[in-house]
């Protein structure tokens, strides 16, 4: 008698290869009643879930958006590359690099790259995450949480929180963020710390204070708009607290051109520590980010029992103080 496969169950079902893999895996994102009508029907065919355990990760594949493929967005993603690919030449497996939009053939890119498992790197649309999960393969989100899937984030809240606490205790008064779009679950995270702080040292949260930087040109042309609109206020900020290095690197350089002393005129904080920040003139004060342990803890999430619940690891974060918030 033949093997029984997960076609033989999803033909007998009525239901996808993805599907018929994840209810027999005990993976989130279906109603206990299809998972209960596959595994009766695998019983039923003879199905040897002895199977289940038998599949080693030899190939996982790297997926960035397109959106964080570029110049501005590199700083913080290479270095979660490389500590995925020191993870995997650890424990022999080979790592290859999609970088996909939302209108990418995403499944065909998967399906060519055949990989055992799938590590998704920053933000996702939420259709493209379903997508990738009906190709039944473990997988892992990082700097991304998404209820139902393991992730690795650095603790974007306690950054906000912390990049605020210092300017707050440095005495300034206004405080302003410069965001992205807060469906980015990390920019999210770091606009909750960045409000917590203020709420408590009982600080009123100006929304005028709160800007989204527009995405034009290369990035620098939707802060200079943002920090325009900020020093145009009435009452100007006295220090800008910005979701990324790169942002905070941007608004550095506008307000230098306009003639103001940093930290004298106005305070700026960072979030990740980019190799660049600390080369900066003044150097960038900053959130550090240790981007190649949360590759590596990526690729080790992705070796646990595919078996286990959804987790979600946090990594510390640290504080560190430069010129650009403190002129002592």
């Amino acid at each position: 008698m033949s093997q029984v496969t997960l076609r033989d169950i999803a033909e007998a079902t009525g239901l996808s290869i993805g599907t018929v893999s994840r209810a027999l895996k005990n993976q989130a994102g279906m109603t206990e009643d299809t998972r209960n009508k596959v595994r009766k029907a695998a019983q039923k065919l003879g199905y040897d879930f002895a199977q289940l355990k038998k599949g080693r990760i030899r190939r996982i594949v790297f997926l960035l958006h397109s959106q964080h493929n570029t110049l501005a967005s590199s700083p913080f993603f290479s270095p979660v590359l490389q500590g995925a690919e020191e993870a995997c030449r650890r424990e022999g497996i080979a790592l290859s690099f999609i970088a996909v939009g939302p209108a990418d053939p995403v499944l065909s890119q998967i399906r060519l790259h055949q990989p055992d498992a799938i590590l998704c790197a920053g933000f996702f649309e939420p259709e493209v995450l379903a997508a990738l999960q009906q190709v039944g393969k473990p997988m892992v989100l990082v700097d991304m949480h998404r209820i139902g899937f393991t992730s690795v984030n650095p603790d974007n809240a306690r950054g906000g929180y912390l990049a605020t606490q210092h300017l707050l205790r440095s005495g300034r008064k206004r405080i302003a963020m410069l965001s992205g779009s807060l469906a980015h679950y990390s920019i999210q995270q770091r606009n909750h710390g960045f409000r917590k702080a203020l709420f408590d040292a009982k600080v009123h949260a100006d929304p005028d204070l709160e800007v989204i930087v527009p995405s034009i040109g290369d990035g620098e042309d939707g802060v200079a708009l943002a920090m325009q609109s900020l020093l145009s206020l009435p009452k100007r900020p006295d220090a800008v607290f910005c979701y990324n290095d790169s942002t905070a690197l941007a608004a550095m350089k506008y307000c230098l051109n306009q003639g103001m002393k940093i930290p004298h005129d106005i305070a700026i904080v960072g979030f990740d520590d980019i190799s660049s920040a600390a080369a900066a003139i003044p150097p960038l004060s900053t959130i550090h980010v240790d981007k190649e342990a949360l590759g590596r803890a990526g690729v080790e999430l992705l070796l646990q029992d595919p078996d286990a619940n959804p987790a979600q690891i946090t990594m510390p974060v640290e504080m560190i103080v430069r010129e650009s918030s403190c002129d002592d």
